[in-house]
């Protein structure tokens, strides 16, 4: 297993320096590797290691200065009309110990841009994992999210097909790896392969909340299962997640940075229904992939609920479609997110309904994108994108944003230049 995504900066700014600094450390890890440990003629009962690598140059920029495009919510910051690199740009290493031939560890470090604005290496993978069977599996350890498909690999840029995966569907997704376990079990039906899995681990993250404010998600529980069925090109799966939050937003941090309107006063002591300490959100999806020939098509749809009011549930999917050429593939995409607006508890103390009205609406979307694109596949483990999305959407749309100002009015256009590789 091997996945790959990539992030670097070309202007030699802090965060260029913070990047040079991440890919510079993630190389010299893989320098360490011992010569005999990437040796293919090792001996099958004897313990060997892989290592591999894989990055994205991305750079991004758009044509609205009143709001700040990111891949994800785990992105404090995003492009602007001027061209970053923040936005897509990583490098990973992954290395693969074959402890037999039914037991495996794996380890992946990962620079890129993240919760507190560096691009410091991440340990996003290290797990080991043992095979009971051909058709059963376990692995124990640090272990990427699978809440939807395709989900483990989105920070993979080569073994996508656009630029990145599409933002409305993926873009609320906080939680990027667990530290926990999952099993899962193959069995052949009707001329395909049925696979389940469960999973159930901690985070161990941080999520932005605001700028300079952190939202810790350390210790949040999640647990999720699927279904995946895969029969000649078609690939279809069912997937249901949940995670207890463990501790709560920093809502009073946010207020204290914004002119204290409650002059201290907790605002939770007024609103208790708003907490999110121990309570649940719900992630339900369906996809399907159809991948035969020269064409390629996805089509995915997914539900987020909420046990707490602080945050709006939302509804989200997307289609894309590619049709190879050749070493090129044009593609095109549509994804739609919208949440659903509920009444929200009430407080007795003036000004406090207005307050709780504002920071819910943080978390609104009500937008379409359209995408089109192009994938030049330059030689093997090499290959450039070009891409265009158009958000179309509602001036209340501002979840899948930062910096979001007053002038904001629901459109952008997002212009994206990548080049993914492994080695």
């Amino acid at each position: 297993m091997f996945i790959t995504r990539t992030n670097c900066h070309v202007k030699w700014t802090h965060d260029a320096r913070q990047l040079a600094a991440g890919v510079l450390l993630c190389l010299t890890l893989g320098s360490l590797v011992p010569a005999w440990a990437q040796s293919e003629r090792a001996s099958a009962d004897k313990p060997s290691l892989s290592l591999h690598g894989f990055g994205t140059l991305g750079m991004t920029r758009t044509d609205n200065e009143n709001a700040q495009f990111v891949r994800d919510l785990s992105q404090p910051q995003g492009a602007g009309t001027q061209w970053t690199a923040k936005v897509d740009s990583l490098l990973g290493i992954q290395a693969n110990l074959h402890v037999s031939a039914s037991t495996e560890a794996v380890f992946q470090a990962v620079t890129h841009y993240h919760a507190d604005a560096s691009y410091r290496p991440e340990l996003t993978w290290a797990f080991l994992r043992h095979d009971f069977s051909p058709d059963f599996s376990l692995r124990v350890g640090r272990l990427g999210t699978e809440f939807y498909m395709l989900g483990d690999s989105r920070l993979v840029g080569y073994s996508n097909i656009s630029v990145r995966p599409p933002s409305d569907f993926y873009g609320s997704l906080v939680f990027s790896y667990i530290d926990g376990l999952d099993i899962s079990a193959t069995k052949p039906m009707a001329g395909g392969l049925l696979k389940a899995k469960l999973f159930a681990g901690r985070s161990p993250e941080k999520s932005p909340f605001f700028p300079g404010i952190l939202w810790d998600l350390q210790g949040s529980s999640l647990v999720g299962a699927y279904l995946d069925y895969q029969s000649g090109p078609w690939q279809v799966r069912l997937s249901h997640a949940q995670a207890r939050f463990e501790n709560e937003a920093p809502t009073d941090a946010l207020l204290q940075v914004n002119g204290n309107p409650l002059a201290g006063l907790p605002y939770l002591l007024l609103v208790p229904e708003m907490a999110m300490a121990r309570q649940k959100a719900h992630f339900s999806s369906v996809g399907l992939v159809y991948d035969q020939g020269p064409l390629n098509v996805q089509g995915m749809l997914n539900q987020i609920r909420h046990d707490s009011p602080a945050y709006a549930d939302s509804t989200a999917g997307y289609l894309l479609a590619a049709y190879r050429l050749g070493t090129v593939t044009p593609y095109l995409g549509l994804s739609r997110s919208f949440s659903k607006v509920v009444p929200l508890p009430t407080s007795p103390v003036p000004g406090v309904d207005e307050l709780t009205h504002s920071l819910v609406s943080q978390s609104y979307t009500d937008q379409v994108s359209y995408t089109l694109g192009g994938r030049w596949d330059i030689q093997k483990n090499l290959a450039l994108k070009a891409q265009m999305d158009w958000v179309r959407g509602k001036p209340s749309s501002v979840f899948m944003f930062k910096g979001v100002q007053p002038g904001w009015d629901g459109t952008m256009t997002v212009f994206s230049l990548a080049l993914d590789f492994v080695f």
